[in-house]
């Protein structure tokens, strides 16, 4: 039977307005994590006894002075042997004064987030020194461009709710040049909350008058800091970093909110038990919130405690493995028991192309990562080849993934309307089925994601269209996003200011 135009008119309607971007967004960044606890209420008890006993009767070594002598000001005991030790009272003051929530500011207020509760948001980290060329497939050293070009890819990207810098561009060999080329990169190219590292203490100051100029003028950048930092002030096994610590107290004098990382590896800086490796890194990571109440109490901090894992038969890094999933849950578990700003790394793939491994690495890792409600889930677009490399396909392809992953955690609302009891009965003594029913429609736009890379045809459609795998489907998004986006967040006022007084290159 002919349908009426006016309905294929209206289904038509109908199909352009679900390709194109949704009113309502059915899976969100921001979505509730929290319901996988791989650890008891007892263990997380132990594990944390644990961390305390460490920092009390183990403590820190290697402690600067100038931290050496105000971490002994708020309660910290010099125990005569290089060794800083942390009484529990010491270690509960900390925890109990620690910022809760505050928020990550983009540029475009529009897009600042609020981090800590139970809201997970994936993002970006990573240093990764090699770049998965799309022309050739293959790896090749990282590049200035690249990293604008990451840069300008991810600003389309919904479900990046902040970028960290992604990779390190080789091509500028002089550190001062390199961190300040990184900020513009980002500054250039994007108005998400953004972050980057410091190589030195004293590049904190110059890289902040680029980012005052970006945002209207001397002193404006601390009043809204929308660029935080990743730093690692703790080295595995318990000690501090000298140059590290440097940089966060001039990031508190400047009000740029950090990412304190512990990255202990399994079997080599910390214990190859999963329960002893938790409890090491733990306090490793309470060590670094100690620091920064110390310096300035309620300091906004997120509490990055980071499991990572070796292959214990080769020592290669073992980013994509069932142990770096629950680790990493765990972790997150913990902190957010504790109350503070979770952040844990995941859906970091050993794969070298994207593949099956790719595709199952990242999955499993993101997926238990939010879950398990990782505030920021770091390292969770992009990168490939166990960190070592970053992609524009996987930056594409991840975005998908985020998106399903949103919907899991969603869940399933449960109301008397959902339950559809009237529209049950309505359909078995009617028509006998739901196609074309107003509930359908309604579910259909507001309960269900459509991708955009993942592929439903039937075999011979797929083949009719060209056979496609989802690397050339990403590639192609990816190619069609970067020749298209060519955003200028920066006035020419301001890029000539900043060009004028630093080495653009």
């Amino acid at each position: 039977m002919t349908l009426p135009r006016a309905r294929r008119t209206g289904r038509r309607e109908r199909m352009a307005l679900r390709s194109a971007k949704p009113t309502l967004d059915p899976c969100p960044p921001g979505q509730i994590g929290g319901s996988y606890k791989p650890l008891s209420e007892t263990e997380l008890r132990r594990i944390y006894d644990t961390a305390l006993d460490l920092l009390e009767k183990l403590g820190m070594g290697e402690v600067p002075p100038r931290l050496h002598a105000d971490l002994l000001a708020v309660g910290a005991i010099d125990n005569g042997s290089k060794r800083v030790l942390f009484p529990p009272a010491l270690v509960e003051s900390a925890v109990d004064q620690a910022a809760k929530t505050f928020v990550l500011h983009g540029r475009d207020p529009d897009r600042s987030i609020e981090v800590g509760g139970n809201r997970v948001h994936f993002g970006t980290g990573g240093a990764a020194v090699q770049t998965l060329d799309m022309a050739s497939g293959l790896y090749r050293p990282s590049t200035l461009v690249d990293l604008h070009d990451f840069t300008r890819l991810q600003d389309t990207l919904a479900n990046v709710s902040w970028f960290t810098r992604c990779c390190v561009a080789t091509d500028v060999p002089d550190n001062f040049d390199l961190d300040v080329n990184t900020a513009y990169a980002l500054l250039k190219n994007t108005t998400k909350p953004t972050a980057t590292s410091f190589t030195l203490a004293e590049h904190v100051d110059p890289i902040v008058k680029i980012l005052d100029i970006a945002a209207g003028g001397e002193g404006e950048f601390s009043k809204r800091p929308f660029l935080k930092t990743h730093i690692s002030p703790v080295i595995s096994p318990m000690r501090y970093g000298a140059d590290a610590v440097d940089v966060v107290y001039e990031c508190i004098r400047h009000n740029i909110p950090m990412s304190c990382i512990t990255a202990a590896q399994a079997g080599a800086t910390a214990p190859a038990t999963l329960a002893g490796f938790l409890a090491q890194s733990l306090a490793e990571t309470l060590a670094s919130l100690i620091m920064v109440h110390a310096i300035q109490p309620g300091f906004p901090m997120v509490f990055s405690n980071w499991p990572l894992v070796v292959d214990l038969r080769s020592g290669a890094f073992s980013g994509g493995s069932g142990e770096t999933a629950v680790l990493n849950a765990a972790s997150a578990q913990l902190s957010n028991w504790l109350g503070l700003p979770s952040g844990v790394a995941c859906s970091m793939t050993d794969a070298k192309a994207i593949d099956a491994q790719y595709g199952m690495e990242k999955g499993i890792t993101s997926m238990a990562a939010a879950l398990a409600g990782g505030n920021l889930i770091y390292e969770s677009s992009g990168m490939t080849a166990s960190l070592l490399g970053a992609s524009f396909e996987a930056f594409v392809l991840d975005d998908e993934m985020h998106s399903n992953t949103y919907r899991a955690l969603r869940g399933i609302e449960v109301t008397d309307e959902n339950l559809a009891y009237d529209a049950i009965c309505d359909t078995v003594l009617g028509p006998g089925h739901f196609l074309g029913a107003q509930e359908t429609y309604a579910a259909m736009e507001r309960d269900y994601f459509y991708p955009s890379l993942a592929d439903r045809d039937e075999p011979r459609t797929w083949a009719e269209k060209g056979a496609q795998d989802a690397w050339s489907r990403a590639r192609s998004k990816a190619e069609t996003i970067l020749r298209d986006h060519q955003p200028e967040y920066l006035t020419p006022e301001q890029d000539s200011e900043i060009r004028a007084r630093f080495n653009i290159l």
